[in-house]
């Protein structure tokens, strides 16, 4: 089954929890702080695997969460980081973060990969607080939360040449004659459900791919027929070749669908009609097809081939001028750097300002940074609490609250915790 588009959910994993540790052997005066730190929670990677050509993998993965890191030890000992989880998607996938609606990766180059959601570090041991003004710290960190992102990921076809046309034109035809590939052929309309790719070689040994998209129908471009599930596999292409069926057979004019066509590509994308093309006038054989091709070269400014699939006739011209073609064409991103985020950012990167708002009689801080720092606090002694405490001042928590009018004995909530506010 070809699936080109799957949404998921991904976790990454959080960090161990930090150790809260004391020496305590014997003839060892003084033993000071002995907790380990907690190890790195596992990161969610997206990495390309050419052997693969569809998401179906993951079209029942609705949900991958990571593992979480070890937690430290006394006597200083590390946690273990977890392992990675590797996810594997075929070549030409894009990653959008559905929350924002950014384009994360285009993953397009073999065997590239990227951290995706990135697992939380490890908590701190309470050796790692030690300090001159500190000796014996008694409080640890709990391990930092893993990411968590809501994904779409499309597959966007590697092809340099895209076969379009209204249904029954002949695109599977034209492919099966010039590659090994096997579409079905049939004399009925959307005889082609899935785009299939096929490895073309010319007489002078020059080989690219070609995609032959499933029959285009007006008002594809919003949902009709099959158009807008697959209109998306002709963004990668460099050329787009119309095919025509130059012999009316089914009573539509050539040139109209010709315009349809063109119509559906740039109400889809705009780049799309402004990609390279070519037309090839197919099922020349048939009765008529000559005088609607004298015709229609009249009507259009672009080159038309005329061929005949059926019969393997004027096919060697085609493939010599597309190569041609594509020997002048230079690669160009399927996105600008404006639209793609080429990488993850990392995590302790300065993020957005603390907002808090007042709801009935209690004032509700929300912050990512905030939150991130709550729940890597152990609130089971003192030192900790008052550590969350300085935290919270030195963002300019206390300021803003009193700005805002706080006063001492009222609550104050961060996520479900709840705390009176002091001055």
């Amino acid at each position: 089954m070809f699936i080109d588009e799957v949404n998921i959910k991904v976790i990454a994993g959080n960090g161990g929890d930090g150790c809260t540790a004391f020496r305590r052997e014997k003839y060892v005066e003084m033993g000071g702080p002995y907790g380990g730190n907690g190890g790195h929670g596992s990161n969610i990677i997206l990495k390309v695997d050419t052997g693969l050509h569809t998401l179906i993998d993951l079209r029942y993965m609705k949900l991958i969460k990571g593992e979480k890191g070890e937690n430290g030890e006394g006597k200083n000992k590390h946690g273990k980081a977890a392992k990675d989880i590797v996810i594997k998607v075929p070549q030409g996938t894009v990653v959008t973060d559905l929350d924002t609606n950014n384009v994360i990766c285009d993953l397009k180059e073999k065997d590239s990969e990227i951290i995706i959601a990135k697992g939380g570090r490890g908590g701190r041991g309470n050796t790692a607080f030690k300090t001159r003004s500190n000796p014996c710290p008694t409080f640890s960190e709990n391990g930092e939360p893993g990411e968590t992102k809501y994904l779409k990921l499309e597959l966007k076809l590697l092809a340099d040449v895209g076969l379009v046309g209204l249904p029954s034109v002949g695109k599977s035809t034209f492919l099966s004659k010039i590659s090994s590939a096997k579409p079905k052929i049939a004399d009925y309309h959307f005889t082609t459900l899935s785009p299939n790719l096929g490895v073309v070689k010319t007489i002078d040994n020059r080989s690219f791919v070609v995609a032959d998209l499933p029959g285009l129908i007006e008002g594809a471009s919003v949902g009709v027929g099959l158009g807008d599930k697959f209109l998306r596999h002709i963004e990668r292409c460099k050329v787009i070749a119309h095919i025509i069926d130059m012999s009316s057979t089914e009573g539509r004019d050539p040139y109209e669908d010709y315009l349809t066509i063109n119509k559906e590509l740039e109400s889809f994308s705009k780049k799309l009609i402004k990609k390279p093309m070519i037309v090839i006038a197919n099922k020349m054989d048939m009765p008529d097809s000559i005088d609607n091709l004298n015709k229609f070269k009249k009507q259009v400014d672009c080159e038309v081939y005329p061929i005949s699939a059926i019969n393997n006739e004027g096919i060697n011209e085609v493939l010599i001028h597309l190569a041609d073609m594509l020997d002048n064409i230079k690669d160009e991103p399927l996105y600008d750097e404006e639209e793609t985020t080429s990488h993850v950012l990392y995590k302790f990167e300065k993020e957005k300002p603390f907002t808090i708002t007042k709801e009935n009689d209690e004032y509700v801080i929300s912050s990512s940074e905030v939150e991130r720092l709550f729940k890597m606090t152990k609130f089971n002694s003192e030192e900790g609490m008052l550590r969350f405490a300085r935290q919270l001042r030195n963002l300019g928590i206390d300021d803003e609250l009193e700005k805002m009018g706080a006063k001492e004995g009222d609550m104050v909530r961060i996520l479900d915790f709840y705390f009176e506010y002091r001055k």
